[in-house]
């Protein structure tokens, strides 16, 4: 397409819009969410940030990107966040990849005996992920103590997660014995997770671009799943390389089914399907 259409184009959006997006602002726009959670966005998610965006404006009365873009830039709270929340992609469901969960299960019969099981779930989203996890481990391991860690960046999808109240359609895919064990009626065809899951799980904000993660000990099992493909090599790398010593030498780093770690072979060896273990240097 020459680079007139593309005018064309992008003037006839334009005039379509509430509010004027220029091409700065949305350069402006896509630094600062890079900055600020590690975020890369493409050429062609303007018209992506521009529909999530525009609601924050509306909700602060505001006139232009600008004027929003240098609100959040002057802000360290409330606003800032809300601008990382509009901008994070949230897409789950309970059990999504399923293949993981009975590698999960069998890895922590193994290690049944070894004191508290510790997984952190790095992208917790709505909670179906670790709720996921928490269900594994208790049929897996139902007389051990288990300890999961659920973050995201998204302070919004957390309240959800800790809610943990689910339309029956979000759950209608679990077997009925899981849900009669793990979920209870909250009226209005809502369904909410049992004391016995929710009380294994501490949810909490992590932005994995922060230096320190606020996490200590190391975990048995690290599910990262669909995260780092929303970051750029370098961001990477770095959060891989600090992933390694949070885990026990025979720890799982599971990952989604789009990411690879086959640039990281020194930190990290393939065990199949997206499931990974460190790499053990000689002592």
């Amino acid at each position: 397409m020459f680079s007139s259409e593309v005018g064309v184009r992008t003037g006839q959006v334009q005039s379509m819009r509430e509010f004027s997006f220029s091409v700065r602002e949305f350069e402006r726009a896509r630094k600062l969410i890079h900055r600020l959670a590690g975020i890369s966005m493409s050429d062609m998610k303007q018209d992506m940030m521009y529909g999530r965006l525009v609601r924050c404006l509306r909700a602060k009365g505001l006139k232009s990107f600008e004027e929003y873009l240098d609100l959040v830039e002057a802000d360290r709270g409330r606003e800032r966040q809300a601008f990382i929340n509009a901008l994070t992609t949230n897409l789950t469901s309970f059990f999504r990849e399923p293949h993981h969960f009975p590698m999960l299960a069998e890895h922590a019969r193994s290690r049944a005996g070894a004191g508290a099981y510790r997984v952190w779930c790095a992208a917790s989203s709505t909670g179906e992920e670790p709720y996921s996890i928490a269900i594994t481990l208790a049929e897996a391991l139902p007389a051990a103590r288990v300890e999961i860690v659920a973050s995201d960046v998204d302070t919004q999808v957390l309240e959800t997660a800790r809610r943990g109240v689910y339309a029956e359609a979000r759950v209608r895919e679990l077997a009925p014995d899981r849900l009669r064990r793990f979920f209870q009626p909250a009226g209005q065809g809502m369904l909410q997770v049992r004391p016995e899951l929710s009380t294994r799980i501490d949810f909490k904000r992590i932005n994995l671009l922060d230096a320190d993660w606020g996490l200590r000990g190391q975990f048995d099992a690290i599910f990262c799943r669909n995260v780092m493909i929303y970051f750029d090599k370098s961001t990477q790398r770095r959060i891989i390389e600090r992933f390694r010593p949070l885990l026990r030498p025979e720890g799982l780093l599971i990952c989604g089914h789009s990411e690879s770690l086959q640039n990281h072979a020194d930190l990290f060896r393939s065990l199949g399907r997206t499931t990974y273990a460190p790499v053990l240097r000689p002592a």
